[in-house]
C-alpha cells in the first residue's frame, strides 16, 4: 500500500484527556492571567490573517451549576497589552486610530445574562471598548478540572466571538488598488481560561 493513500495529517491539535477533579462547578473563582489567553485575530489585505492577543488582564466569575442564571462573569483587559508580534502594528493598535490606549486604558466585558446548554454556558454580557458599550453573547466550552500540584482546583472554559470592530468607533481603514480594504471590520474574539476556585 502507498504510504499516500490516506493522510496522517490533522488540522487539530492532539491533546491528552482532559481531567475531572469535580463534577459541580459551583464556586468563585478567579482567573488565572498565567495560564489564560484572550487573544483575537482580523484579515489583513483581504489575504492572510493576522493573530494577536491581550497580555495583561484580570478576571472573576461566579458559577452555580444549579442556577446557571444566577452565574456572572467579570473581565478587566489593559488595552496597551496588546501584542501582535509587531512593535510598529502594536503601536498603530494603541493609538487613537484604533483603541487609544492613553484615553481609554481599559476594555472591560461584565455579564448580563448567563444560561447553560448541555454542557456549554452562553454568557451574554456588556463589552466596553474606547467608552463604547454593546451587547455581545460569548459561548463557552468548558474544558475540564483539575487539582494542580500547589493545591489549586482549577476549571477551565474555551470561548469565542465575532464582532464588527465599527460599532465599537474602531473605524480606521485604508483601500487597496485591487478593492476591498486593509483591515477587515471582522474581528474574532478568543478565550481560553483557567479559573481557580477561591479558598
Amino acid at each position: 500500500m502507498s504510504i499516500f493513500s490516506r493522510s496522517t495529517r490533522t488540522d487539530e491539535p492532539v491533546f491528552d484527556p482532559a481531567t475531572t477533579a469535580i463534577d459541580d462547578l459551583t464556586g468563585d473563582y478567579t482567573i488565572d492571567p498565567a495560564h489564560s489567553r484572550v487573544g483575537f485575530s482580523a484579515r489583513h489585505a483581504m489575504v492572510t490573517t493576522v493573530r494577536g492577543q491581550f497580555k495583561d488582564f484580570t478576571g472573576t466569575a461566579h458559577i452555580d451549576a444549579a442556577d446557571p442564571a444566577a452565574s456572572s462573569v467579570s473581565l478587566t483587559i489593559q488595552s496597551a497589552s496588546i501584542d501582535t508580534g509587531v512593535a510598529d502594528r502594536d503601536g498603530h493598535l494603541v493609538s487613537a486610530d484604533f483603541l487609544d490606549s492613553a484615553a481609554q486604558p481599559e476594555i472591560t466585558f461584565v455579564s448580563t445574562e448567563v444560561a447553560r446548554d448541555g454542557d456549554d454556558w452562553a454568557v451574554t454580557g456588556d463589552l466596553t471598548i474606547k467608552g463604547v458599550t454593546r451587547s455581545v453573547l460569548v459561548t463557552f466550552e468548558p474544558t475540564g478540572s483539575a487539582r494542580d500540584p500547589f493545591g489549586n482546583l482549577r476549571v477551565g472554559f474555551e470561548g469565542s466571538t465575532s464582532i464588527n470592530r465599527k460599532d465599537w468607533g474602531l473605524t480606521w481603514n485604508a483601500a487597496l488598488e485591487t478593492g476591498g480594504v486593509l483591515v477587515s471590520e471582522k474581528v474574532k474574539l478568543d478565550f481560553d481560561v483557567s479559573a481557580i476556585r477561591n479558598a
